[in-house]
């Protein structure tokens, strides 16, 4: 990993009625003509990304959204992707013709409210109309002198409004073990790694723990006991991937506390006591009943693919019942989920927070129980109360 993920990045969406000069706003933000630009409405067919450091914020994402009152052929599509926007954005630049507030703007402003987002005006084109308001920030897009003052306004802002978890930075592991202790990583080198490296919360869950000042041993799994009986001190935590987790917990003493990287994302993307309850549901489940999978990436699925033949496999088994199972991937998540008992979302190590959030809001608002791989599995394999003991967290 060379840069951070757009998963981990503050994503911010711009937003606004056609031809307010979105794409404008975007290149001065980055110093650079990134995005097309044009007199003519709806330039900007598609979602436009762009990746950035914004100190002292870090690294951020703007997202260019096509515009809203779009009367053109195909506007239908693209209104249907900027929807989907509002699902991952952390923050919302809403960019207005001059001052102008009518139902475009305030249709945004509806949404971003509804969903709780933080939104920030952008009062653009000050070079064409004369701008009175004065609860957002002035611009002219095509005026580049004019970068860092509005640059630097833009970050104020920003730290104003912005998720907690971008200033506090909430710890992946950290606080699950005292500093200069060590944390044993079982990490299995199967069919599905990636050769010459490692997953992404496997990666981040070592730079956590260094973050944390914490000292690590990675093991593979058949060499995990005889690591185990070389401490002099016991690990203070043990951490493994999900799939091993029933052998982990059977070669893991009651006195160390341990949990896998799925069950650590939960947390840190999600809200995993959501997903624990989620997770009860499974011992409910009758014949017939449907089950959404969904896969936050568009991996190539192998032949012993976790999401597509393990889970389902090991689902029909424990509950011995015949049970529909559908899938999604990437930013698709279903269009009926009051159809689904349950939905299982993988650990989104490919998407936001809010995103996550965004999922389990909708689950909750159709009336079905949402949780993650590594809940799921915990529970099929019967170990689920004893790897989320380091969290406090009943069932």
């Amino acid at each position: 990993m060379t840069e951070a993920p757009k998963s981990l990045r503050l994503q911010i969406a711009i937003m606004g009625r056609v031809n307010a000069g979105k794409s404008s706003f975007l290149n001065l933000m980055t110093g650079q003509d990134f995005a097309i630009t044009s007199d003519i409405a709806g330039t900007t067919t598609d979602i436009v990304e762009k990746a950035q450091e914004l100190q002292p914020l870090g690294p951020v994402l703007w997202i260019d959204t096509a515009g809203f009152g779009d009367d053109s052929e195909l506007s239908d599509k693209r209104m249907e992707k900027t929807f989907k926007t509002f699902d991952r954005a952390d923050v919302i630049m809403l960019v207005c013709q001059g001052d102008k507030i009518a139902a475009e703007e305030q249709k945004i402003i509806s949404m971003a409210n509804e969903r709780k987002i933080p939104l920030i005006k952008i009062y653009n084109q000050a070079d064409k109309y004369k701008i009175n308001a004065t609860d957002g920030i002035i611009v002219n897009s095509t005026d580049k002198n004019s970068r860092d003052r509005v640059l630097s306004q833009i970050k104020a802002e920003l730290i104003k409004v912005c998720p907690d978890e971008f200033i506090n930075n909430p710890p992946l592991l950290g606080d699950l073990a005292p500093a200069h202790s060590t944390v044993v990583m079982i990490i299995p080198l199967d069919y599905g790694a990636p050769k010459g490296r490692l997953i992404m919360p496997q990666v981040q869950a070592i730079r956590d723990c260094l973050d944390h000042e914490q000292n690590i041993l990675v093991v593979k799994e058949n060499d995990y006991l005889a690591a185990l009986n070389n401490f002099k001190n016991p690990p203070a935590l043990v951490v493994c991937d999900s799939q091993i987790v029933d052998r982990m917990v059977a070669e893991t003493p009651n006195n160390i506390k341990c949990t896998t990287f799925s069950i650590l994302m939960a947390r840190f993307k999600g809200d995993l006591s959501k997903m624990v309850k989620g997770a009860a549901i499974i011992s409910k489940l009758q014949d017939g009943d449907k089950i959404l999978i969904a896969e936050s990436c568009t991996h190539h699925a192998t032949e012993d693919d976790i999401g597509r033949v393990k889970i389902p496999n090991w689902l029909k088994k424990k509950t011995q019942k015949d049970l529909q199972i559908d899938h999604v991937s990437g930013c698709d998540f279903g269009t009926h989920l009051e159809d689904y008992k349950l939905v299982i979302q993988c650990g989104g190590c490919t998407i936001n927070r809010r995103e996550i959030l965004s999922r389990i809001y909708k689950c909750e608002q159709a009336g079905v129980a949402i949780t993650n791989y590594g809940v799921c599995i915990s529970e099929l394999k019967g170990v689920l109360s004893r790897v989320i003991e380091p969290f406090n967290i009943e069932i």
